[in-house]
């Protein structure tokens, strides 16, 4: 959930909140989060803007962005890395057609956020983090918020997590310059996976796996930062 920087080219929609310095109906102001921005702007799901509603996202940031949680746009969560755009983070969830039996890999744990969206609408989620400060924190965060169905580890989400796959998704919150093979690996057949690709010029591809075969489609125009292999952090 960590890593977007710009929001989807051409879907700007601003959203008044109260400044930093003002308490924030949180409650209010995530029901009306998922009215403006999630659900206005085409994310029909039910199963997804019941989890967009349900999940804090304010515990998700730190204290400083807290009043800012709702906004329609990333915030910082140290390191240099941020947390998503919760339309981006919807659209997503949305694409994955996620089902309740589901088991699905997180690349990119980040503050958690995504993951304990994720954690509301299948049975288990295992989520990578590459930076262990986020690995950690978010792990803490998510048991103290009741997420019993999501595991979390520091390591290279480059090579996936083998040890639970196959995954019925996959949901990857980096961008790799290609899809990484051992993601593909780990999907199973009829499985579908959500990747940002590419560099500087990026677009978010919906995998689906069917029959040993490879199926791309392009769904948006995206900008999320570059997806880390472990050697280039010396992660074991």
């Amino acid at each position: 959930m960590r890593k977007i920087i710009s929001v989807v080219f051409g879907l700007g929609l601003a959203v008044s909140f109260a400044s930093p310095t003002f308490p924030v109906d949180y409650e209010q102001a995530r029901a009306e989060m998922v009215k403006t921005q999630i659900s206005s702007r085409g994310v029909k799901s039910e199963r997804v803007l019941k989890a967009m509603r349900d999940v804090p996202r304010h515990l998700f940031v730190p204290p400083e962005y807290r009043n800012l949680a709702y906004a329609d746009g990333p915030l910082s969560i140290g390191h240099s890395q941020t947390i998503s755009q919760p339309y981006i983070v919807a659209f997503m969830t949305e694409a994955a057609d996620l089902k309740p039996t589901d088991k699905v890999l997180e690349i990119g744990t980040g503050s958690g956020y995504q993951t304990a969206v994720l954690s509301e609408l299948v049975d288990k989620v295992y989520s990578i983090e590459i930076l262990e400060p986020l690995a950690k924190s978010a792990e803490e965060r998510l048991h103290r918020l009741g997420c019993k169905n999501a595991v979390v580890k520091c390591g290279d989400g480059y090579k996936g997590w083998p040890e639970y796959a196959p995954y019925d998704a996959i949901m990857v919150t980096a961008a790799p310059e290609d899809i990484p093979t051992a993601l593909v690996n780990q999907l199973k057949d009829g499985g579908v996976m959500i990747v940002p690709v590419g560099s500087y010029y990026q677009h978010l591809y919906k995998v689906t796996k069917k029959s040993g075969m490879i199926h791309k489609e392009i769904l948006l125009p995206v900008r999320f930062v570059p997806m880390v292999r472990g050697v280039d952090l010396d992660i074991r």
